[in-house]
């Protein structure tokens, strides 16, 4: 009787708790999974510019999942290790006239895939494990890095040697780990190129997908951002088609590698995405336009968080994302990986999307991103041409 009775008052504490937290956060989003497609778990990045690398891998992940029901933990580092070397020659054979930094593409992924196979995540050091750490941490690495690549570019030499190579391959080894040239997986044999072959997709399947007006619609240009240095072609659709496929694509169980813009107020570290309309979040923030405009990115992100699913959103336009676009406001600063839909208590829909900074925020390393949002801060996106609509596909002639 007395365990039944303290059991009871619990509950009622416990409700009482949580009667006292919606009171407290009436405007956070109540969420009802519209579709959600299988992922396999969430990753850390941790100190490394290279969300290209763990989004597009899951991705991948999430593709091979969907074509064979298996599970399969792919190795960033491999793909990490391939890339710096090929953008390195680039970097060198250019003079040190384009960029060597940490940052990438989805095509970094799917080119070293093509190229060179891929490993399982055990098939090469945890990483950060090689210099002490318990994740990637890329500061004394890049800082090695980089310099190395720019003495060798800059070089004054009227010829240089092949050696350079074999140094610059000792330090992506040290810190990365040195890719294998065989290993066991579940009890086979493979390389890199027969494992990826044996993955059960076809890398044939991929195409990447952007919007804007200042190529024409339908044709194929490489987005021109400096980390999408390999030049790979993107289809050019209207803004609503482009959306199109994204929700065609989840519907029929595919996910996306997404990249874009993640650095406006409206992206919280709690979880959610929202395209802010500033005019009208000041006024329902209780301050005008001139102070609004004063206050911090902090400030700004906490009203934001207050308003929760009240946020008020613009209303994107072809030639809003081309006007960002050129004057340096839409930007390409993270990947994640689109795999459902949800919607709020108001009937607002949002994008699920998993995220590579570990199980943070709200909801353990997901971001829920209003369709708006990613509708007005799209840069480009991989996604399986099958999931592509058949009337755009003729229209782009895939």
């Amino acid at each position: 009787m007395k365990k039944t009775f303290s059991l009871a008052l619990l509950a009622m504490m416990a409700v009482g708790a949580q009667a006292d937290d919606a009171a407290k956060n009436s405007n956070k989003p109540v969420f009802t999974i519209v579709k959600e497609n299988p992922i396999t778990s969430i990753k850390d990045q941790n100190r490394s510019g290279t969300c290209w690398d763990y989004s597009t891998i899951s991705f991948f992940e999430a593709e091979i999942l969907k074509a064979t029901g298996k599970t399969y933990d792919l190795c960033e580092s491999f793909v990490a290790n391939k890339t710096y070397m090929d953008r390195a020659i680039q970097v060198v054979r250019y003079h040190g006239d384009c960029q060597f930094a940490q940052g990438g593409s989805a095509e970094d992924v799917l080119a070293t895939m093509k190229r060179y196979g891929i490993c399982p995540e055990d098939a090469m050091p945890f990483p950060g494990s090689l210099y002490g750490d318990s994740l990637n941490n890329f500061n004394e690495f890049f800082s090695l890095l980089e310099p190395y690549v720019a003495a060798v570019a800059k070089s004054s030499a009227k010829k240089i040697s092949g050696q350079w190579k074999v140094g610059l391959q000792g330090i992506l080894d040290a810190y990365l780990g040195q890719c294998p040239e065989e290993f066991v997986y579940e009890g086979k044999k493979y390389t890199p190129k027969t494992f990826v072959q044996s993955l059960g997709i076809n890398l044939d399947d991929y195409v990447s997908i952007t919007s804007y007006t200042h190529h024409p619609f339908y044709s194929t240009f490489a987005v021109e951002v400096q980390d999408n240095w390999r030049f790979p072609q993107s289809y050019n659709l209207p803004m609503d088609e482009m959306m199109q496929v994204i929700d065609n694509a989840v519907s029929q169980g595919y996910t996306i590698a997404w990249g874009g813009d993640v650095s406006e107020e409206g992206f919280t570290r709690q979880g959610l995405a929202y395209a802010v309309d500033d005019k009208a979040a000041q006024s329902l923030a209780g301050s005008d336009m001139a102070r609004w405009l004063k206050l911090t990115s902090t400030k700004k992100r906490s009203i934001i968080d207050s308003l929760g699913c009240n946020v008020p959103e613009v209303v994107p336009t072809q030639q809003m994302r081309q006007d960002r676009f050129d004057n340096w406001e839409l930007t390409d600063d993270h990947g994640m990986l689109i795999y459902g839909v949800a919607k709020d208590q108001n009937g607002k829909e949002y994008y699920m999307v998993k995220n590579s900074w570990g199980e943070t925020g709200d909801y353990k390393g997901i971001w829920y991103m209003t369709k708006t949002f990613i509708a007005a801060n799209t840069m480009d996106f991989l996604v399986n041409k099958n999931a592509i609509p058949k009337a755009i596909r003729k229209k782009l002639g895939i």
